[in-house]
């Protein structure tokens, strides 16, 4: 695990403790987080630049002293493989020890990432452990995901989850790709699966100026894009908009989204009945 926040209200309705797992299977350039994206493989590129002293390379692993870290993140930019050597094992017992520790004050839990699905039997496991507890029951079961997981691992993953939240960062296939490095077909069959479940809690779109196909030459919602909203019914829209904070290399030449596009966006969804339609905070 990368880390965990025992308060978010951000990451779904309510107040949420928020899981984010280590690892993805998507390589977005624009990504914000993209210390969570590899899996460290214990190479040793990090340990010299450790102003602290925090890690070190023994029997060719290396180990995290997280009591002498100064969380300067020297060696999340060391990292060739885009990941952090500042993560941890998880267990269920313990993550229903944190919720049981924080429980009177939340609404419930997100796993988010790197991706979630990418640790599919954690997931799964937590979220029957909650389900099968009497006094943690009441908290809701939310992923965080880029929609990635084929049909039968989310077929699995149905009954105890109570919704997830999916990214689509591009509607063409060309952008789709460009911006995710992935295609967008599991992505789509995902969005469809969830919504004929009931259980798709939230579509993300992320608009990149100059980049994103969202909109055609005349500024209104893209037919075919408009066409496939229809068919996953009423269904809440967040809005994103690019920014560079995390990000790394070329993409941080990638203009920063305005308010202005967002509510150009917002208000071609609304003119087709989609939504309801949330902006962030400009």
């Amino acid at each position: 695990m990368s880390r965990w926040l025992p308060f978010s209200c951000v990451d779904g309705p309510g107040n949420r403790l928020v899981l984010f797992l280590q690892g993805c299977n998507f390589r977005c350039p624009g990504c914000h987080n993209p210390h969570t994206i590899g899996l460290c493989d214990h190479c040793g590129d990090c340990v010299p630049g450790c102003p602290s002293g925090a890690l070190t390379l023994h029997e060719g692993r290396v180990s995290w002293q997280e009591a002498s870290c100064t969380h300067c993140d020297a060696c999340l930019e060391a990292c060739p493989r885009s990941a952090s050597p500042k993560t941890r094992q998880m267990s269920v017992a313990e993550v229903l020890a944190l919720l049981r520790r924080y429980g009177p004050l939340l609404t419930g839990i997100t796993v988010s990432g790197g991706e979630a699905t990418t640790r599919l039997p954690f997931v799964i496991a937590l979220f029957t452990a909650i389900k099968g507890a009497p006094d943690l029951a009441h908290l809701t079961c939310l992923l965080d995901s880029n929609g990635s997981l084929a049909e039968p691992g989310w077929q699995r993953l149905l009954p105890v989850l109570d919704g997830a939240m999916i990214d689509l960062k591009g509607w063409g296939e060309s952008v789709h790709l460009a911006l995710t490095g992935r295609g967008r077909a599991r992505v789509l069959a995902s969005l469809h699966l969830l919504a004929a479940h009931g259980k798709l809690a939230e579509l993300r779109l992320l608009q990149v100026p100059g980049r994103s196909d969202y909109l055609d030459a005349a500024g209104e919602l893209g037919e075919g894009l408009a066409t496939f909203l229809q068919t996953l019914g009423r269904v809440p829209i967040r809005l994103n908009g690019f920014r560079h904070h995390g990000v790394r290399g070329a993409a941080l030449a990638w203009s920063e989204a305005g308010g202005d596009e967002l509510v150009a966006l917002a208000k071609a969804l609304k003119e087709k009945g989609f939504g309801p339609v949330m902006l962030p905070a400009l």
